[in-house]
């Protein structure tokens, strides 16, 4: 089988070559330059060089000198799309032995090189020696040698390439040990070239979830494996891509000799020099350089050749991809074994199922809560999960949606609570879910803490229920007890019947507001009825606050007569609420009371209208701001706690809001009380 070595910028001249040649007597190899052809133009592995070339320039010579220069014996075909005819014939001056016009056309080609391939070459001086190209592609038959005995070289450089391809495919089975597999490759090329001592350095495999690497450790490169070096020297070089041999293999990306002008720092010669070494190849995975393999020269002191070298590298280049596969692997394992660590772990119940209703996974607490008696550790059955969940379950995976959260209690258990989750897990681009994850947490004794908090905060709120009442029950006893102890003594005194007609009716209306509080917060209102304005309504409760007003007489400014503003529901209880919120701004300056409300349309929600009642008071401070419609909060003693209370109750069973903004440009506080509006109503 004759070489043909196409030198062209892109590959159809040599696909088509390829395509139109016989492959039994041909074999086509495509390279875009020369210098990329040197190894084979070195040692004659090329028996016709085809050129793709513009001549109507001096450039195309250029390519024809230098590749006679490095091929003075193998024949030359150009092919051209331009050409000029001085330059045509500075061409055949050079060497070319045909120039032909594109495009190709496999008849004639084949012809000429039957012409060329048979014709007797002059005597010449022998090649030089190609040891391990004769390992891997025989020693080529010399040109016009018989036929037999071109057919039993290529079935001897058959049989050589396929048992360098079992001895490299050996290495494979170390595929997932990256240790196994290296050693076991730097043993083959031993055995291929007789290499004395050699070395791989890795960089640290990239960072997992279980482990992290700072960037100090990705520049370093620690030995991986070495054949003919002491171990205790392993264990104590490192090298760097920031200097020394790493660091010009990864700068000038190619092959590094000991005594080429790059190696020629100290750092870099004393590494060689350490290692023994005479050479250093870069490790790709195609991406970037993983590591460096150095090499001494072979066990008789020759240096290993361009074209040992050059094979090397390409195997290097499929051990960088299988040592990165390796390494994916490994963190891929990792990161399952933490994950199974984690999921093992927690105090929930975590299953996945798959789209077959297989068990994928199942930690400590799901075989707790749902495997059988008797069953192996680590075994759990679809079949096990209830039918209530397994159902869920199911669902999910068939429509790929998640359910919301539900409380589960097994039929075994009445008393035993269980918070349920049940999520679809996608693979990228999936539109089905490959598996369900289901989460199952004991709420058991959550919920029973939960039950004793309320009742306890209930018990609180009954003490303080229960100590606000008695303390405002008994303040407006002591003025009718005082009078029931003297009444039959001045009983007939007009000044004494007149202070207990009014301790009384003191008593009978702080007693009535209070009946009318606790009726109202125990929620007996009615959220439609007639239609009112707010104007009159304002009115009626700024009268009604009145009554409760001890000391000066308040005044009221109402601005919601002029809007026209009108809401439907229970008045008596709009009207209780109003007067709370207007006897709070009255009584928060008891020198000089004043109050003023006002009607604002609400613009964030349409059909809605806020009343805002501002006193001339302090204003609120933050503690009251927000928790002044707490029941039985108060600042005023005495004092119940309980009007604004009261009041958003009515206000949120009428579809309102209650708010308490902050200070305005007075210190001055505001309450806003906010009603939806009737349209088309008559006021009354």
């Amino acid at each position: 089988m004759k070489t043909i070595l196409v030198l062209a910028p892109h590959p159809e001249l040599a696909d088509a070559i390829r395509s139109g040649l016989n492959p039994e007597s041909y074999r086509v190899v495509h390279r875009p330059n020369p210098e990329e052809a040197e190894p084979m133009l070195a040692h004659g592995l090329a028996d016709v060089c085809v050129l793709d070339l513009d001549l109507t320039g001096v450039q195309g010579i250029w390519v024809v000198e230098k590749l006679r220069r490095r091929s003075p014996r193998c024949p030359m075909i150009v092919y051209t799309g331009n050409r000029s005819v001085d330059w045509e014939e500075e061409a055949y001056l050079k060497g070319v032995r045909h120039v032909l016009s594109k495009p190709f056309r496999a008849r004639l080609l084949t012809t000429i090189l039957e012409e060329l391939l048979n014709k007797p070459v002059s005597a010449a001086a022998p090649p030089a020696s190609r040891p391990f190209d004769t390992a891997f592609f025989g020693a080529p038959a010399p040109m016009g040698a018989p036929n037999l005995a071109s057919n039993a070289t290529h079935t001897n450089t058959s049989l050589q390439n396929l048992g360098v391809l079992r001895d490299f495919s050996a290495i494979l089975t170390h595929s997932l040990n990256a240790d196994a597999l290296l050693r076991q490759f730097l043993l083959m090329i031993r055995e291929l070239t007789g290499v004395n001592r050699a070395a791989i350095f890795l960089r640290s495999p990239a960072p997992s979830v279980m482990s992290s690497a700072s960037g100090g450790e990705a520049r370093a490169l620690g030995p991986a494996c070495a054949i003919g070096l002491a171990p205790h020297l392993l264990e104590n070089i490192r090298l760097s891509f920031d200097s020394g041999i790493a660091g010009q293999v990864a700068r000038i990306g190619r092959i590094l000799r000991r005594q080429s002008p790059e190696a020629a720092d100290l750092e870099t010669q004393s590494e060689f020099e350490l290692l023994g070494a005479q050479v250093a190849v870069p490790l790709f995975d195609r991406e970037r350089v993983l590591g460096v393999a150095v090499f001494d020269a072979r066990v008789t002191g020759e240096p290993l050749v361009n074209s040992e070298l050059e094979m090397i590298f390409h195997l290097l280049e499929q051990v960088g991809l299988a040592v990165k596969n390796i390494w994916l692997h490994d963190q891929v394992a990792a990161n399952h074994a933490m994950l199974s660590d984690v999921m093992r772990e927690l105090s929930s119940a975590c299953v996945v199922v798959s789209r077959d209703l297989t068990v994928l996974h199942a930690n400590r607490m799901a075989r707790k809560y749902f495997g059988q008696t008797g069953t192996r550790a680590g075994e759990l059955d679809f079949s096990d999960l209830p039918a209530a969940l397994g159902s869920k379950v199911f669902q999910v995976l068939k429509t790929g949606s998640a359910l919301a959260p539900f409380r589960h209690s097994p039929e075994n258990e009445p008393g035993t609570v269980f918070q349920v989750t049940i999520s679809p897990v996608h693979h990228a681009g999936a539109a089905v879910p490959a598996s369900a994850l289901l989460i199952v947490e004991d709420r058991t004794q959550a919920e029973q803490l939960q039950r004793l908090e309320v009742e306890a905060k209930n018990l609180r709120l009954m003490r303080s229920m229960a100590e606000r009442l008695a303390t405002e029950i008994g303040n407006a006893m002591v003025p009718v007890a005082v009078h029931q102890q003297l009444i039959n003594e001045r009983f007939k005194d007009p000044d004494f019947r007149a202070a207990l007609d009014k301790a009384l009716a003191e008593v009978v209306k702080r007693v009535d507001r209070l009946v009318h509080q606790m009726r109202f917060l125990a929620g007996n209102v009615a959220s439609s009825g007639e239609a009112i304005s707010v104007g009159a309504l304002v009115d009626e409760a700024f009268q009604e606050a009145r009554k409760h007003l001890t000391g000066k007489a308040g005044q009221l400014n109402n601005e919601c007569h002029g809007h026209g503003a009108v809401v439907a529901g229970d008045r008596t209880a709009l009207k209780h609420a109003l007067s709370e919120v207007i006897l709070n701004a009255l009584q928060s300056n008891p020198t000089s009371p004043q109050v003023t409300v006002r009607c604002v349309e609400d613009g964030a929600q349409s059909g809605s209208v806020s009343i805002e009642v501002q006193d001339n008071g302090p204003g609120f401070t933050p503690e009251a701001q927000k928790e002044a419609s707490t029941p039985f909060f108060t600042t005023r003693i005495p004092g119940v706690g309980l009007g604004l209370a009261v009041t958003r109750k009515i206000v949120e069973t009428h579809h309102g809001k209650l708010e308490i903004p902050s200070s305005r440009n007075t210190q001055a506080g505001v309450v806003r009380v906010s009603l939806p509006t009737e349209v088309g109503v008559t006021k009354k």
